[in-house]
């Protein structure tokens, strides 16, 4: 797995494995989600929009239990213990990815 698309996708589907251990890790999955979409498209104008695209998907399918449980969470950066605090998860695309599903869902 060479591409940065397939990196991201497979981080993606670690952090989705780790929900059960830590609810948080939805968030972490969705993020790198889009961070793939991202990356597939390349240098292109498409690629910001695939994962503006990609987040508005996720939060148009979240079943009405796992969006109150998500939105239960604290704001990215807001509890400096745990995937949410200051770290991967917080900066560049990932955090912009976060944050932007953590305003859909308020």
């Amino acid at each position: 797995m060479t591409s940065p698309a397939a990196r991201a996708a497979a981080w993606s589907a670690g952090q989705a494995s780790g929900v059960a251990h830590l609810g948080a890790h939805a968030l972490g999955a969705a993020a790198y989600a889009a961070k793939a979409v991202v990356l597939a498209a390349g240098s292109s104008q498409g690629a910001t929009a695939g994962g503006a695209a990609e987040i508005a998907w996720q939060l148009r399918h979240l079943s009405p239990p796992v969006r109150t449980a998500l939105a239960r969470l604290p704001l990215l950066g807001e509890d400096r213990s745990g995937p949410l605090g200051p770290g991967l998860l917080a900066s560049g695309t990932l955090g912009e990815a976060i944050r932007t599903l953590q305003a859909g869902l308020r």
